[in-house]
C-alpha cells in the first residue's frame, strides 16, 4: 500500500470515529465536543473485536456508552495560531571560525542586535 493511501485510510478512520462521536451525542443531547474522543476510539476497537456482526441493539448500547466519557473542563486551552519568532542576540558566524576568533581578539565582541 502505497504512503497516500494509508493516509487516506487513517482519514477514513478518524472520521468514522467523529461519526460515532455524533451519533453518541445526538443521543444523549450533548455536544460531540464534550464527548471524549479517545474512549470513543478504544470502545470502538474493542467493539470490533469482540462481535463478528453489528446489530442495532449493540450499536445503540455503545453508542451510549461512548456518550458516559465526557472531556472534562480545560481552562486555559485556547491558543493563538500565530508564530513568535525572536531575533537571536547575535549575528551570524558568516567567515570562517578562526578569522571571527582573530576579529574578536582585536576588535571586541559585537554589539547585540535588537
Amino acid at each position: 500500500m502505497g504512503n497516500q493511501e494509508e493516509i487516506w485510510v487513517y482519514i477514513l478512520g478518524y472520521n468514522i470515529i467523529l461519526l460515532l462521536m455524533a451519533q453518541s451525542a445526538v443521543m444523549t443531547n450533548l455536544r460531540p465536543t464534550d464527548i471524549s474522543f479517545k474512549h470513543c476510539l478504544q470502545l470502538w476497537l474493542n467493539y470490533l473485536q469482540q462481535t463478528a456482526t453489528i446489530d442495532a441493539k449493540s450499536m445503540l448500547l455503545l453508542l451510549t456508552i461512548m456518550a458516559q466519557q465526557r472531556v472534562g473542563n480545560r481552562p486555559g486551552r485556547i491558543e493563538p495560531r500565530a508564530l513568535k519568532r525572536r531575533l537571536k542576540a547575535f549575528p551570524l558566524l558568516m567567515r570562517p571560525r578562526a578569522e571571527a576568533r582573530a576579529n574578536v581578539r582585536k576588535n571586541g565582541h559585537p554589539k547585540k542586535l535588537k
